[in-house]
C-alpha cells in the first residue's frame, strides 16, 4: 500500500513511518520545512514539502492521488494560540479530507483527541484546540467518499509502548504511549472494516492486534 500521512514529522507520525515502512508499505511524510526531510527519510518515508495552512485543495489533492490511505496527524503544536488551532487542527484536517475525496482515496485516518467537541465552551487555548479537532472530525464524518476512522487518544506519553491498549468507542480517560497510538493507527490502516467508527484510546490490557480486530468484529 501506498499511505501518506499529513504531519509527516510528528511524534506520532514518525513513528507510525517506521512502523509502515518496516512492514513493507511506501509511505509518504507530508512536511512544511524542508529541514525535516531528513528525519522522514530515516524513518522510511519519502518527504513531500507542502504548506497545508496555504495550500490548495487541488495541489493537496495532486499530492494524495495514487495513495490507498491517507492518514491526518498534523497539529498545531503544544505551543500555538488559538489561530494556528484554527488554521491547522481544523483547516489543514478539512483540507486533507476534501483532497482526499478529490483524489479518490477513501482510506482516510484521523488522530483526533479524547474531549474532542465543536461545541465545547471555554476561552482557553486547550478549549479551541478541542474545537477545533472536534470541527475537523465532524467535517470526516459527512464525507460519503471517505472510509474513515477517527481515533482519540487520551493524555499522550513518550514511554515506551506496551503493546496493550484499550480501544473502544469510549474508554474514559487515560494515559497512553504515543508508541502505541502508532501501532493501533498501523493495525488500522489494514483494517478497512473500522471504517465509519469514532475510537478511544487508552493503555490498557489487549493486544493491539486483538483490540482492533474486535473493533472491526473480525
Amino acid at each position: 500500500m501506498r499511505i501518506v500521512i499529513a504531519g509527516g514529522h510528528g511524534q506520532i507520525a514518525l513513528r507510525l513511518e517506521r512502523l509502515l515502512s518496516a512492514g513493507g508499505h511506501e509511505v509518504a511524510g507530508i512536511i512544511r520545512d524542508p529541514e525535516q526531510a531528513d528525519a522522514l527519510r530515516d524513518a522510511g518515508a519519502e518527504p513531500v514539502v507542502l504548506d497545508l495552512e496555504s495550500a490548495t485543495v487541488e495541489a493537496v489533492a495532486e499530492t494524495l492521488t495514487g495513495a490507498d490511505a491517507v492518514v491526518f496527524a498534523a497539529g498545531a503544536g503544544p505551543g500555538s494560540g488559538v489561530e494556528r488551532k484554527a488554521s491547522v487542527d481544523r483547516g489543514a484536517a478539512v483540507l486533507c479530507a476534501d483532497a482526499a475525496e478529490r483524489a479518490g482515496v477513501r482510506r482516510y485516518l484521523v488522530v483526533s483527541s479524547m474531549g474532542a467537541d465543536a461545541d465545547r465552551a471555554g476561552d482557553e487555548v486547550f478549549d479551541a484546540y478541542l474545537r477545533a479537532k472536534g470541527a475537523a472530525d465532524d467535517h470526516v464524518r459527512a464525507k460519503r467518499g471517505l472510509d474513515w476512522t477517527i481515533l482519540k487518544p487520551g493524555m499522550l506519553t513518550n514511554d515506551a509502548g506496551t503493546g496493550l491498549v484499550r480501544l473502544e468507542a469510549s474508554t474514559g480517560r487515560g494515559p497512553v504511549p504515543r508508541d502505541d497510538v502508532a501501532a493501533v493507527l498501523a493495525e488500522l490502516v489494514e483494517t478497512p472494516a473500522t471504517a465509519g467508527l469514532t475510537l478511544e484510546l487508552i493503555s490498557g490490557s489487549v493486544p493491539v492486534t486483538v483490540a482492533v480486530k474486535a473493533v472491526a468484529g473480525e
